[in-house]
């Protein structure tokens, strides 16, 4: 990739949207600064996915952020709390589930900042998405707008008026489906994608919880079998 590409920091779960985001990032031609979050989830198995997607982007720079929100708890997924499992349709579009992690985005998208300002890199990526997601209110446009502004203002470089942040949310429209056919045309291999909430020690998905359930209808109505489920 030329130096003279612009950088952006592209926030990289290990999951199926980021590794889609990722993608999309660097077909727009963006140096791919990766920034991961070890922050106390339930395994450890999406930080290894995490890594081989970066990889197989050629991402020039991978962080993997030590962040202990185990420390708060109030979450399925960072607490001694069971994940639900087999939730209906009108169960996952029903309030905030319990696996939502307090103000994890806006930490996270906070943490990315602080980088990408130390870069002069004023584009940050992330995988939100407003269709097929778990209620979580982190991922709104709304809240996304907010935070856009609100990095504008309280930067150095947004006070200097040296760059203007843009936060980029490109599957925030889009079903789960339309994300899968998108990432299947840019090359994504959804293989090394690790979705799942509560996995066998192995790494295999539990197929029950809501991560799971959301994963599956999207392959299913992409028309595409799940690379990640194959022996």
């Amino acid at each position: 990739m030329s130096s003279a590409a612009p950088r952006a920091v592209v926030l990289v779960s290990g999951g199926l949207d980021s590794a889609t985001t990722l993608a999309i990032a660097a077909d727009a031609g963006f140096e791919l600064y990766a920034l991961s979050f070890d922050y106390g989830q339930r395994h450890r198995h999406e930080l290894d996915a995490a890594k081989k997607v970066c990889q197989a982007f050629d991402a020039q720079h991978f962080v993997t952020f030590p962040l202990d929100l185990r420390v708060f708890g109030g979450s399925a997924l960072t607490a001694d709390i069971e994940v639900p499992k087999d939730r209906s349709d009108d169960d996952l579009e029903a309030g905030i589930p319990i696996t939502y992690v307090p103000a994890r985005n806006t930490v996270f998208l906070s943490l990315a900042l602080a980088w990408a300002e130390t870069l002069n890199a004023f584009d940050l990526f992330i995988g939100v998405n407003a269709v097929d997601y778990s209620g979580y209110p982190d991922c709104r446009p709304e809240f996304i707008e907010s935070f856009e502004k609100m990095a504008n203002l309280a930067t150095k470089s947004g006070v200097e008026h040296s760059g203007t942040w843009k936060v980029h949310t490109p599957l925030i429209s889009l079903t789960k489906a339309e994300i899968i056919k998108k990432g299947m045309e840019l090359g994504v291999d959804y293989g090394l994608t690790h979705s799942c909430y509560d996995p066998l020690p192995d790494g295999t998905p539990c197929g029950h919880c809501d991560s799971c359930q959301l994963r599956a209808k999207g392959f299913a109505e992409a028309g595409f079998d799940d690379p990640a489920l194959k022996s």
